[in-house]
């Protein structure tokens, strides 16, 4: 009985405490509406390709009401790669592929800058014997990289959205 009645008290003081889900509303919640209110600028390149896309599926553009956009995230992208792992006949035996991303969110009717960060990710990649095998490899790390770094803009972005809402 003892434990229940701690429990009941427990769950009444967490109720007090003020958190509040981000995505509280579902889709017509501040942060869902401020997401899809988000444009995304061209991205130079592959990589911008793949993370413009990964962006646009994680903002949920085309949930978008009135199809204009609020703001516009800005995207500069420095994709390395790099190799490692000398081996004794003068080859490289590992890869590193880095994926970084410097941003802005920009308020479309004032111009302000309301995120100016940067995000990044990176990936090691085995040199193997087959040429075409190691392209494959640094192919899917980029493609891994561009939905990690992709994530990371969008949790900051939710955070930045939620905060406003407050």
């Amino acid at each position: 009985m003892t434990r229940l009645l701690a429990s009941l008290a427990a769950l009444a003081l967490l109720s007090g405490c003020g958190l509040q889900p981000i995505y509280a509303g579902g889709s017509q919640g501040v942060v869902a509406q401020g997401l899809a209110n988000i444009e995304v600028a061209p991205i130079e390149g592959q990589e911008g390709w793949l993370v413009r896309n990964a962006l646009e599926d994680r903002l949920y553009r085309s949930g978008s009401a009135n199809g204009s956009a609020q703001y516009r995230l800005d995207v500069l992208l420095d994709d390395q790669l790099e190799g490692l792992g000398l081996l004794t006949d003068d080859t490289i035996g590992r890869e590193r592929r880095t994926l970084r991303a410097r941003y802005q969110l920009v308020d479309i009717a004032t111009g302000a800058i309301l995120v100016d960060a940067t995000a990044g990710s990176d990936a090691g990649i085995d040199v193997v014997s087959s040429e075409y095998a190691t392209i494959a490899a640094e192919q899917t790390a980029l493609e891994n990289l561009s939905r990690e770094v992709a994530d990371q803009i969008v949790v900051r972005l939710t955070r930045v959205l939620r905060e406003q809402d407050q």
